[in-house]
C-alpha cells in the first residue's frame, strides 16, 4: 500500500508543482486521506520536488546552458575588451545574476525558518488560509498586470523583488509558482515572460533544499511514513509528469488567463475549511 501512496503522491506533486496551485499544499491535503491519513513531512515533499525541478533542466536546457556560458565567459572577457562589453550589458548575463540574486531571500529565510516549516507552516488551517489569500492576489495580478514586459527587459530590482516573492513559498499553500509569477504580472511582465523566470529562479532554490533535505535525511533518522524506495518512486513519477505539465502550461499561457487556477484555489481553500471546520481532518 505505502507503494502505491508514492505513486498517487509523486502524481500529485507533478501535476502541481508547475501550476500556481502549490504543490506542498496538494501533498498535504492529499496524505490526509490515503490509508496512512498522515503528513507526508517537509523532507519527502523537498525531496520529490528534485523529480520536478529535473524536468526544470530539461525543459529549459538550451536556455540554461546559453545562461550559464555567457555568465561564465564573462568573468573571462577582458575589462576593455569589445566582447566584455557587450557580456556586461547582455540579457542572459543580466539573468544569471538576478537568478543568483533571487534566491537568497529564501536560502536565508528556508534555512534559519526550519522549526516554522516543519511545523507551524504545515497547519491546514494556515494552508487554507493562504490558498485563498494568494489566489486573489494571482488573480488581481493577472487582470491588472500591463503584460508589456518581457524577459529581456528583467532589471535587478524586479528580479530582486521576484525572489521575495518566492520566499513566501516556504508556506505550504502560497505555491513557489504561484508567488512569483504574480509578483511578476504585477510588475508588468507578460504571463509567458513571468511564468518562465519564475521555473528558473526555482531551480538553485528547489535543487539546494532538496539537496539539503536528501543529505539531512541520510544522517538523521526521517519522520516521513515512506522510506527509500517510495520516496523514489514518487520522484520518478513527478519527474516524467512534471515535465508533460511545463509543456502544457506554457502552451496554454500564451493566449490565456490564469483564472481557472484562481477558481480552483479558492474553491480548494474553502473546501479545506469547511472540512477542518467539521473536523473530518485534523489540522496536524
Amino acid at each position: 500500500m505505502s507503494y502505491l501512496e508514492a505513486l498517487i503522491l509523486g502524481l500529485v506533486q507533478g501535476l502541481t508543482e508547475f501550476l500556481p496551485i502549490s504543490s506542498s499544499a496538494h501533498l498535504r491535503i492529499v496524505g490526509e486521506f490515503l490509508p496512512n491519513a498522515t503528513d507526508p513531512g517537509a523532507t519527502f515533499t523537498a525531496i520529490t520536488q528534485l523529480g520536478t525541478e529535473l524536468a526544470v533542466l530539461i525543459f529549459f536546457r538550451k536556455q540554461i546552458g546559453r545562461i550559464l556560458s555567457k555568465w561564465f565567459r564573462s568573468f573571462g572577457a577582458r575589462g576593455g575588451s569589445h566582447s566584455a562589453g557587450i557580456l556586461k550589458g547582455d540579457a542572459d548575463v543580466r539573468l544569471g545574476w538576478l537568478i543568483i540574486l533571487g534566491t537568497i531571500p529564501i536560502v536565508i529565510v528556508g534555512y534559519f525558518g526550519q522549526e516554522y516549516i516543519r511545523g507551524a507552516f504545515r497547519s491546514l488551517w494556515l494552508v487554507a488560509i493562504v490558498l485563498i489569500v494568494f489566489g486573489i492576489l494571482l488573480g488581481v495580478a493577472d487582470w491588472l498586470g500591463r503584460r508589456t514586459r518581457h524577459l529581456e527587459d528583467l532589471g535587478y530590482g524586479h528580479g530582486i523583488a521576484i525572489g521575495f516573492a518566492q520566499m513566501l513559498a516556504l508556506i505550504p499553500g502560497v505555491s513557489r509558482s504561484g508567488a512569483s509569477t504574480s509578483a511578476g504580472l504585477a510588475l508588468g511582465y507578460t504571463r509567458t515572460a513571468a511564468a518562465e523566470f519564475s521555473f528558473l529562479l526555482a531551480v538553485p532554490a528547489v535543487f539546494g533544499s532538496g539537496l539539503y533535505e536528501l543529505v539531512t535525511a541520510l544522517r538523521e533518522p526521517d519522520e516521513s511514513p515512506y522510506g527509500w524506495p517510495e520516496t523514489i518512486l514518487a520522484t520518478v513519477v513527478a519527474f516524467g509528469v512534471g515535465l508533460a505539465i511545463i509543456a502544457f502550461l506554457m502552451r496554454y499561457i500564451k493566449t490565456r488567463s490564469f483564472l481557472p487556477f484562481v477558481i480552483y484555489r479558492l474553491v480548494l481553500g474553502v473546501a479545506l475549511l469547511v472540512l477542518l471546520s467539521l473536523g473530518v481532518i485534523q489540522a496536524y
